[in-house]
């Protein structure tokens, strides 16, 4: 039986912690409901791009617009199976919300998985229910959690989850793979781990959402996946690009996460490999003019790897002349009766 969950949502939360998940279990076949209180089902809330730059704290951008799917007012906490938190700085103002609260008590006294990420900690400090449980979050949560009797577990790594029972928390989104496992299989789900090889085509200014959803989705599926740029090596980063529809004829553009790649594009070998993906975005305008790229894309299709490319990265898909093939093939299909 499909499993479905709550997502408790506000103003600047962090980008990455609200969409990750949410496309990530409807994708593994989970329904997930994005609420947020004093909003309707349709409504927006504004996301924050969180992230370190070189200064003592992390910095703060404008995200996404993110689009809600459920009314708060409506919810029904003995109807859903399990309860995510995002990070941000939503929970600040949501923990001091009595409705808020209430509903991640139920959640709580009735056991069920109740998962939790960065800042998100606060609203289960504020809902009393972290007492002699262990919790990371972000480190300057410690004290919070601490005062409200959690037994406080070192982020050594910012990808450092914990799980003590239903109560699952992380410390950062750089643990969304691991955070979706543990959640998933607290849902009563089975993680089979793909263990494919999975090579994704990067470029700067790549769309944000468009590259990390199913980096960490397929992370959390047990794949290896290596994200490459030509010119840069592993630990180098793409600066991202958040487009969004806000009323305007055309998209906007906002500065997104710098993306870290985990290898090198020179002396890849594509042939151990087993699918690639192409983010959009406005790095496909110049990877389709990068020869190297285009051999890469060509050689996954004429050996019958699948291909996933998003939005405008199937620019390179027709810089590459594959897109073609598929037309011809149509038009038989559709001359022949079939289509």
């Amino acid at each position: 039986m499909a499993r479905t969950v709550l997502l408790l949502c506000g103003d600047y939360m962090e980008d990455y912690e609200v969409m990750v998940p949410f496309q990530a279990l409807q994708a593994y076949g989970v329904n997930v409901d994005a609420v947020c209180p004093g909003r309707k089902a349709g409504d927006i809330c504004r996301t924050a791009v969180h992230q370190g730059s070189g200064h003592q704290t992390y910095s703060e951008s404008r995200g996404h617009n993110f689009t809600l799917n459920a009314t708060f007012d409506d919810i029904d906490a003995s109807k859903y199976d399990g309860l995510l938190i995002p990070g941000g700085r939503a929970p600040e103002y949501l923990a001091m919300n009595s409705q808020v609260t209430d509903t991640v008590r139920k959640f709580s006294d009735s056991a069920k998985p109740i998962a939790s990420i960065c800042h998100g900690q606060l609203i289960l400090a504020a809902a009393d229910v972290v007492k002699d449980r262990k919790c990371t979050a972000y480190p300057p949560v410690k004290p919070v959690l601490v005062a409200a009797g959690a037994h406080w577990i070192e982020a050594d790594m910012m990808d450092k989850c914990v799980k003590d029972g239903n109560l699952i928390t992380g410390a950062t989104y750089d643990g969304h793979p691991e955070f979706i496992r543990l959640f998933v299989e607290a849902l009563g789900g089975t993680i089979q781990g793909a263990d494919k090889r999975i090579l994704f085509l990067c470029g700067d200014y790549m769309e944000d959402y468009e590259v990390m959803v199913p980096f960490q989705s397929l992370q959390a599926l047990g794949c290896l996946v290596d994200a490459v740029c030509p010119k840069k090596r592993a630990g180098e980063t793409c600066p991202t690009a958040i487009h969004d529809f806000e009323g305007d004829q055309t998209y906007s553009e906002k500065p997104g996460h710098a993306f870290t790649l985990t290898a090198s594009f020179e002396g890849l070998d594509t042939a151990s490999y087993d699918g690639l993906v192409i983010p959009g975005g406005r790095a496909p305008e110049y990877l389709s003019l990068d020869e190297k790229v285009i051999a890469i894309v060509k050689e996954f299709m004429e050996k019958g790897k699948p291909v996933a490319s998003i939005c405008h990265g199937q620019q390179i898909l027709s810089a590459a002349g594959v897109l073609k093939v598929f037309e011809d093939r149509a038009m038989y299909l559709q001359n022949s009766g079939f289509l």
